[in-house]
């Protein structure tokens, strides 16, 4: 027999006990939640593979779904600005970009994070307008919702995620029957799954689907069928807020025959949906004659994405861009990039570190220079830093960011390691800096990068190293943040080595050019060799901070310099502290395996942090979520601890923690 677990729950002084289970009840189990998937209505024959489970969207409601509380997506999509192009190549207002991103497996890919650096965390999503949660399998399942630490992570940056609906093709298991499942229609001559996931897009909170029908062998009554379904789900998409985006794949006569271009076979497809995805059969010809299609239907060109599979060979990938993106005249269509993730797969397992994969990432993003304000112009990789105008949402105060991008080898809270295992968790993922790594500097250029060895809070900050013979600006975020009489702006610093003088750099203006240094002025900060907090009073009349930066001056030798940036806030003189939450329970229990639920707490929070209170008074991260859920494994009594003491805290904006709930599970 298996003994009976308590739980108890306090909440300050207060204690309420949850009562045992009776000796004859069978506990619930505390299984793993993982991002949905399904089929739309029938399922394959035989057996689902070992972590497979196979589910039909057609039966799905979001009451009896008890994964949904983890993959609630929680941050709505922030609206963003253009500021002044960081090179003159870079547009605002032509060309946008598609990223197709595969970011774990179909099946048994973690709703919340994992214990592994050793993921995709995007970081660039300042030239991204629409992520499509790429991903979906004959065996396991057809059609992805995103998990919410992608769209959460997404939506702070302004970008919209699309789930995916892949009916593959036959060659790859496809099934013409799931087809037509997904296209039925009821008694009433509706067509029920349209309906389905737009409520699951609602339900998950994110933002509408990338329909990609790719199973051949139909007519031209399915053909009809499937206009009359994309009609249907765009329509009521639309009134939910909901985009949809059409694969060049199937044609309006039921057969599958990519065209690479927008023409009759499609156009029925296209005129339905916002956009569509131009199979990468495209040619310079077949671009300028879709352009000038959707001219003509009276819709904008870039709603064209021209596929660009980066899959294999990433930066070094062959790309005819002059028919794309030319840099002497208007640019032809917008960019799909189908699965940027190289940057992280190509790297051989055992340099798969989060330091390696980020400098692979933006030499992906930004080029070979490394720095949007002064491209390569002999790289034959044409970075979308060097085409696409970058977007910011830093608009409103308070704001802050401690340069976590959402995995690290380390938990770091105000500089102190409280949790060495390595973890990912993209939805904890600040507000990052869109222009990296943007220097104005007459002299030696240093290094600058997130680093992973050190971090004031989360698990990386921002280093800067190398040779500093003359003064260095570091452009670090472009905002439009109001600035009164009583704006408060704080840099979290350490110098590792060197001399340098630090100054916090604040530009109220536009650049001159594309590139220049903007009208900074320059308030002078304390150094230090630990970790510092240095506050600035930024005084003189109201305005609208545009650019915010560092200044790094070296001593009158110069020399090398090894300088960190841990966290920047801009708030006025008060700080808002979260109410805690309510309502901490476990939902379900097995041995050292918990799913946890609480009650939000009222008013803004970045998001929840879950630590463990160890018998020695030291508290221990386990893990953190923007959700009301939380799933804690594997948990094991310390030498003589009878019962596991759990805080729960809300976080805000400037990282101000509310008072912790407390749980406590009897061993």
């Amino acid at each position: 027999m298996t003994p009976t677990r308590r739980t108890v729950l306090l909440a300050g002084a207060a204690a309420a006990v949850v009562p045992a289970l009776p000796a004859t009840a069978a506990p619930r189990t505390a299984t793993p939640p993982f991002a949905s998937y399904w089929y739309p209505d029938s399922l394959p024959e035989g057996t689902p593979g070992p972590g497979i489970t196979w589910r039909s969207l057609k039966s799905w409601r979001a009451e009896s779904d008890p994964d949904l509380p983890f993959n609630a997506a929680s941050v709505p999509l922030a609206r963003r600005f253009t500021p002044a192009p960081a090179n003159p190549t870079a547009r605002a207002g032509q060309a946008r970009i598609q990223s197709l991103v595969s970011f774990g497996p179909t099946a048994g890919n973690p709703s919340q994070g994992a214990p592994t650096a050793d993921f995709y965390a995007l970081t660039h999503w300042a030239y991204i307008d629409e992520l499509v949660f790429w991903g979906g399998s004959s065996g396991e399942g057809l059609i992805l919702a995103p998990n919410a630490p992608v769209v959460d992570a997404a939506h702070r940056h302004g970008v919209p995620v699309l789930g995916n609906v892949f009916l593959p093709p036959v060659a790859y298991g496809g099934q013409l029957r799931w087809t037509r499942d997904l296209v039925q229609k009821d008694s009433a001559g509706r067509h029920p799954l349209a309906a389905q996931l737009v409520a699951v897009a609602q339900a998950h909170g994110f933002d509408g689907w990338f329909v990609n029908a790719e199973t051949g062998g139909g007519d031209a009554a399915l053909g009809a069928d499937m206009l009359s379904f994309v009609r249907e789900l765009k329509s009521l998409a639309a009134a939910r807020g909901q985009r949809v985006t059409w694969y060049d794949a199937m044609t309006v006569n039921g057969s599958v025959s990519w065209q690479g271009a927008l023409n009759g076979q499609n156009e029925p497809f296209f005129r339905t949906a916002d956009d569509m995805f131009v199979d990468f059969r495209w040619t310079p010809d077949s671009l300028v004659s879709s352009a000038s299609r959707a001219e003509q239907l009276g819709r904008s060109r870039h709603e064209l994405w021209a596929g660009v599979d980066v899959e294999a060979g990433g930066w070094n990938t062959a790309v005819r861009w002059d028919a794309i993106v030319p840099q002497d005249r208007a640019h032809l269509a917008s960019v799909g990039l189908y699965r940027p993730e190289w940057t992280r797969n190509h790297l051989p397992a055992d340099r798969r570190d989060p330091a390696s994969f980020h400098t692979a990432d933006d030499r992906f993003w930004t080029g070979r220079s490394l720095d949007p304000s002064r491209p390569d112009g002999t790289d034959t990789w044409r970075a979308p830093a060097v085409t696409v105008a970058d977007r910011s949402t830093v608009t409103s105060v308070p704001f802050a960011s401690s340069f976590n991008t959402g995995h690290g080898l380390r938990w770091y809270e105000d500089g102190e390691v409280t949790s060495d295992t390595p973890w990912n968790h993209l939805g904890l993922q600040d507000r990052l800096p869109s222009r990296r790594w943007v220097v104005h500097t007459e002299g030696s250029r240093p290094a600058v990068s997130f680093d992973f060895e050190d971090a004031w809070r989360g698990g990386s900050s921002v280093l800067v190293d190398g040779e500093l013979t003359e003064p260095a600006v570091l452009d670090l975020y472009a905002t439009r943040l109001p600035l009164t009489a009583d704006t408060v702006v704080e840099l979290t610093h350490r110098t590792d080595a060197g001399r340098v003088g630090v100054e916090l750099a604040v530009a109220t203006g536009e650049p001159d050019a594309p590139g220049a240094t903007p009208p900074y002025r320059y308030v002078p900060v304390r150094t230090s060799d630990a970790w510092h907090t240095s506050t600035v009073r930024l005084t003189g009349p109201s305005a609208t901070a545009r650019v915010l930066g560092v200044r790094l001056t070296p001593a009158a030798a110069g020399g090398a310099v090894r300088w960190r940036l841990g966290a920047l806030a801009v708030r006025t003189a008060s700080r808002a502290t979260p109410t805690a939450p309510t309502g901490l329970r476990v939902g379900a229990a097995s041995g050292g395996s918990l799913r946890l639920l609480w009650n939000p707490s009222r008013g803004a929070v970045r998001h929840y942090t879950l630590h463990r209170l160890l018998p020695d008074g030291t508290r221990r991260f386990l893990g953190g979520t923007c959700q009301r859920a939380f799933f804690v494994a594997g948990l094991e009594p310390e030498q003589g601890e009878r019962a596991a003491r759990l805080e729960l805290r809300a976080v805000g904006e400037l990282y101000t923690s509310s008072a912790p709930v407390t749980l406590t599970h009897r061993w």
